[in-house]
C-alpha cells in the first residue's frame, strides 16, 4: 500500500534529495495532506526537528487533528513520543533514539522504528552519522519491540532511480511478522504492487510531488484478481460507516473519483464511467478509499448529498435502523428549514434555552437509578447534546475523528471534580 509523506522544512512540504539537496517546495502541509489522506494514513516529518534546527511541532500538532498521520523526526525521549501520542498520531517513527529499552517503553502497536541505511549501515542524527551497524542487525534487535519498521534507503532518497528490491526482501525477511515500509527511490505503480506483494507498504514522496507518480495509480497499484472486464467490486459507506450500496470500479474511473474527489464509479450495464449524482443531484464527495485484505475489492467512504445513495431516494439501498446520523440530518434539515411550533426549532434558535435545558437533562440522568429511567434520560442528553453541536457548525464525523484521538493518547487524564 501507498504511504504519502510530508517532509516539513520552516513550516513548507518540501522534497530533499538523499536528505541533503533541496528539490522543490511541495507548498502546504496542510493542502499536501488534505490531498494524500484519501490514500489513508500519511507520513509527517519535522525535518527541523530531526536536523536539530527549529520545530514544526504546532503545525504537526494541527496536522494530526485533521487526518490519521505517523509522526517523526527529532523524537529522541520517551516524553516528546508520549506527547505526540497523546496528540493522536496514529504511530511515532523513531530513529537515533531507537533501541530495545527506547521502544520497549512504549505501546509496542504505536511504535515504528526508522531504519535509515547508507549502502546497507545505519546511518543516523538526520542522516548525517554512520553508525557501522549493519541494517539486519538493527532490524532484528528491535522486531520484538515495535510495530513497524520503516526501512529508508538514503543513497536512493529523492532519486527516482527504482529501489533495491533484494535489500527491502531481507528486511522484510527479518522482521518476521512486523510490518515495513519502505522508502527511498519508489516511483512507479509497478513498484508499489510490487512491494505490496512482497510485504512491504511503499513510502513515497518525490514521485508523488513531481507528478511522475498519480496518487490514483498508487492507491489502485496493489490490486488483484479483477471480475471480467477488469473490474473490482466498490462498497461505498458514508462517514458513519454505514454501507450505502455495491458498486464497480476500473482503474480509469478510480484514477477520476481520486483526482476529482467525488463518487466516480463504472457501469457494468452501459460500460462506461458514470458519476453518483450527476443527474439526481445526489451527489458524493470522496473522503477516503481502503483496499481489502487480499487486495480484490475496495470501500468508498464518502460524504453522501441529497436523498441519499440509492436510485429509489433512499440514504442506503439496504433498510437499515434509526442511528445517530439520522438524527444529525434531521437536525439539519431544521437549521435549513425552521418549523414554527418545532421543539428543535426552538432549541436552535435560542442559546440560553438550550443551554439550561442540557443542564437539566444531564443533571436527570446523574440522578437516575432504574437502568429505564438510565436510558431514558441518556437519550434526552444525547439528544439535547447533538442539537449543541448541530448549533455549533459540528458533525458527529468531527466528534468521532475527536475521541479517536482521545482514544490513541498513552497518557490518561485524571477523573476530579471541577470546582
Amino acid at each position: 500500500m501507498i504511504v504519502p509523506s510530508i517532509d516539513i522544512v520552516n513550516g513548507r512540504a518540501v522534497q530533499l534529495r538523499r536528505g541533503k539537496e533541496f528539490v522543490l517546495d511541495g507548498g502546504d502541509p496542510v493542502d499536501r495532506l488534505e490531498e494524500f489522506s484519501i490514500a489513508g494514513e500519511v507520513a509527517v516529518v519535522d525535518l527541523d526537528a530531526a536536523l536539530g534546527r527549529g520545530s514544526n511541532a504546532e503545525l504537526i500538532r494541527d496536522l494530526v487533528r485533521r487526518a490519521p498521520c505517523r509522526v517523526g523526526g527529532g523524537i529522541r525521549d520517551l516524553d516528546t513520543a508520549r506527547r505526540w501520542l497523546d496528540a493522536g498520531a496514529t504511530q511515532v517513527m523513531i530513529g537515533t533514539a531507537a533501541t530495545p529499552e527506547f521502544c520497549g517503553a512504549l505501546p509496542r502497536e504505536r511504535l515504528i522504528a526508522a531504519v535509515d541505511a547508507e549502502l546497507g549501515h545505519v546511518v543516523v542524527d538526520g542522516w548525517r552519522s554512520p553508525t557501522g551497524v549493519p541494517v539486519l542487525q538493527r532490524v532484528g534487535e528491535l522486531a520484538l519491540v515495535v510495530g513497524g519498521f520503516l526501512f529508508t534507503q538514503v543513497e536512493k532518497e529523492g532519486e527516482m532511480s527504482g529501489y533495491d528490491r533484494a535489500a527491502v526482501a531481507a528486511v522484510v525477511r527479518a522482521a518476521g511478522d512486523v510490518r515495513v515500509t519502505a522508502a527511498g527511490g519508489i516511483t512507479t505503480a509497478a513498484e508499489v504492487a510490487e512491494l505490496d506483494r512482497m510485504g512491504a507498504d511503499a513510502q513515497v514522496g518525490m514521485a508523488l510531488y513531481t507528478g511522475r507518480l498519480s496518487l490514483g495509480d498508487a492507491i489502485a497499484a496493489p490490486l488483484t484478481k479483477p471480475l471480467p472486464g477488469e473490474v473490482w467490486p466498490t462498497v461505498v459507506c458514508d462517514e458513519s460507516g454505514r454501507t450505502l450500496g455495491l458498486v464497480w470500479s476500473t482503474r480509469e474511473s478510480l484514477g477520476r473519483a481520486i483526482a476529482e474527489r467525488r463518487g466516480i464509479y463504472w457501469s457494468r450495464s452501459r460500460q462506461e464511467i458514470w458519476e453518483k449524482g450527476a443527474t439526481s443531484g445526489n451527489t458524493q464527495q470522496l473522503l477516503r478509499l481502503d483496499l481489502d485484505c487480499d487486495r480484490d475489492a475496495l470501500r468508498f467512504t464518502v460524504r453522501q448529498l441529497g436523498a441519499g445513495f440509492c436510485h429509489l431516494n433512499r440514504r442506503s439501498c439496504w433498510p437499515s435502523a434509526f442511528d445517530f446520523s439520522d438524527l444529525e440530518r434531521t437536525l439539519a434539515e431544521r437549521v435549513a428549514r425552521p418549523i414554527a411550533g418545532s421543539g428543535t426549532t426552538q432549541l436552535l434558535g435560542d442559546r440560553a434555552l438550550l443551554a439550561a435545558k442540557l443542564r437539566e437533562e444531564a443533571d436527570e440522568l446523574a440522578r437516575a437509578e432504574s437502568s429505564q429511567d438510565v436510558i431514558r434520560e441518556t437519550a434526552d442528553v444525547l439528544y439535547m447534546a447533538l442539537v449543541a453541536l448541530t448549533r455549533g457548525g459540528g458533525t458527529l464525523a468531527d466528534v468521532r475523528a475527536e475521541l479517536a484521538r482521545r482514544n490513541r493518547a498513552v497518557s490518561r487524564r485524571p477523573m476530579a471534580r471541577k470546582r
